[in-house]
């Protein structure tokens, strides 16, 4: 048993369902990253047909019941979704299996990430883009030397709060992989199913401080962040 589980009591199957809470809410905030990284590039410094239609898309998952995201899912990468029964093909699934939950987690959390990315890149001086393209450097070497260094405590706070979010999504979750203990039961789920059960609660106390406190850290993570960049920022200024 890990020593934070340890620390809070957890047991074999408790402890399974925080350590997968943890895999999938890694995976979902890596694998966002770089797509919630050129949405917020787009929307903070790019103007064209079609903007306001990709913020919409961006935020919609916070307007949505997690339920019809969740059955939104189900109906496009479920084994007989549009593209799930394509991707089901080369071997990749994702309907009732943990990377099905990454995927929900990813989505679920992708507007938090984009706004906080987009703010930061707001944030950065546009006449210090403009110097490095005066001085011969291609839009790509601009960003990479200029926007994406001082933007980081935003982007790294973003990716924080993805995973924060991550770690608490139930309603997409459980509506499109269902809540198999080993597979697909993070702890929200395990602790819906805990309160189901006689004589559960204590388990269901025990999970629902673990994730108390891991989202505080996450939130307490991504304010240190933000204030750093504010700092960073002011400075620059």
């Amino acid at each position: 048993m890990s020593a934070p589980a340890a620390w809070f009591g957890l047991g074999a199957e408790e402890t399974t369902a925080l350590l997968l809470s943890l895999r999938v809410a890694a995976v979902a905030t890596l694998a966002s990253l770089p797509l919630g990284l050129l949405a917020a590039w787009l929307l903070a410094r790019r103007r064209f047909p079609g903007h306001a239609l990709l913020d919409g898309l961006v935020h919609l998952p916070l307007i949505l019941p997690p339920v019809v995201t969740g059955y939104l899912l189900l109906l496009g990468f479920g084994r007989r979704g549009v593209f799930g029964a394509w991707l089901a093909e080369i071997g990749i699934v994702f309907s009732f299996r943990w990377t099905g939950a990454a995927l929900a987690c990813a989505v679920m959390g992708f507007p938090l990430m984009v706004r906080a990315m987009r703010l930061s890149i707001e944030a950065v001086d546009r006449r210090l883009e403009q110097a490095a393209a005066t001085l011969g450097a291609p839009p790509p070497l601009v960003f990479l030397s200029v926007t994406l260094p001082l933007s980081l405590p935003g982007i790294l706070a973003g990716a924080v709060l993805a995973f924060a979010k991550a770690m608490g999504e139930f309603g997409a979750t459980i509506t499109f992989v269902s809540n198999i203990p080993g597979e697909t039961q993070t702890l929200p789920s395990a602790i819906y199913t805990l309160t189901q059960v006689p004589g559960g609660e204590a388990g269901a106390l025990r999970l629902t401080l673990v994730s108390v406190a891991v989202s505080m850290l996450a939130l307490v993570a991504s304010e240190a962040l933000a204030r750093r960049m504010s700092r960073r920022i002011g400075a620059g200024g």
